[in-house]
């Protein structure tokens, strides 16, 4: 059974990343971020631990120094 604590849809996930709910779409159709169908009507679902962990990941890039150029 699909939860609403362990699944959020597209919408949801745009917002907690920031973006579009197209480029949550894009990702996961690119298999950056595991998207997984609901069994009846077929939307789009995330686990909202994957996103959680995609925000940290972003997070650490963008929190990490620049690289020396050669």
């Amino acid at each position: 059974m699909i939860t609403r604590d362990v699944f959020i849809r597209v919408k949801e996930a745009a917002s907690l990343l920031g973006v579009a709910p197209n480029t949550v779409r894009a990702w996961g159709a690119a298999s950056k971020i595991p998207e997984y169908r609901h069994p009846v009507n077929r939307y789009r679902l995330y686990k909202k631990a994957d996103i959680e962990a995609l925000l940290e990941s972003l997070r650490d890039a963008a929190s990490s120094p620049p690289l020396k150029p050669r």
